[in-house]
């Protein structure tokens, strides 16, 4: 069986890569053909995430066992196939390829291809220039803080309300036969 990922930036316009990879394939198979496909370095610090439709992290496979306390199970990337934790089309699912600025590729398991295998995974859709694999911290905590001016820009004093009250927003059905304890 055969498994079909799109994975897509929300840091860069038209960015497109689709993955074709053996359902048995492990984890690690799958980060390191993102990573040629990308053109990044295997060997950096990376987690894949489960995710829920709607992006909540819900489960985290990683490279390396960080020895935590949690009382969550540890997934490790090579030891972990594809198939143990992805069964369904649409699975939605991270790929945060630099921990310092927690940046991370945004993939769903668009296709899952039943009667056939793959030896090795291909990448079968590459549209667009991937995002830089690392960048500057101060750099990108500016263009976090200026994007962030921006938006504030565009709150206005009344984006909050006014100061008045106005009896009528207030619905208190319900609350005569409450009571409150002080």
């Amino acid at each position: 069986m055969v498994y079909n990922f799109r994975i897509v930036s929300d840091e860069v316009e038209n960015f497109k890569r689709e993955i074709k990879i053996d359902a048995d394939a492990t984890f690690l198979d799958l980060k390191n053909a993102i990573c040629d496909s990308v053109d990044f370095d295997k060997t950096q610090l990376s987690s894949f995430f489960i995710c829920d439709s709607n992006w909540e992290k819900r489960q985290e496979v990683t490279l390396e066992d960080m020895d935590t306390t949690s009382d969550q199970d540890v997934y490790l990337m090579e030891d972990t196939p594809l198939s143990d934790l992805i069964d369904d089309e649409g699975q939605r699912l991270m790929f945060t390829f630099d921990y310092m600025t927690d940046r991370s590729f945004y993939m769903e398991m668009k296709e899952l291809i039943p009667g056939i295998n793959l030896k090795d995974p291909i990448c079968s859709l590459s549209l667009g220039k991937a995002p830089q694999q690392n960048v500057d911290l101060d750099e990108f905590v500016a263009k976090v803080d200026a994007k962030a001016a921006a938006a504030a820009e565009d709150f206005d004093e009344d984006f909050y309300g006014s100061d008045s009250y106005n009896e009528d927003e207030f619905d208190a059905a319900g609350f005569d036969e409450m009571t409150f304890d002080q």
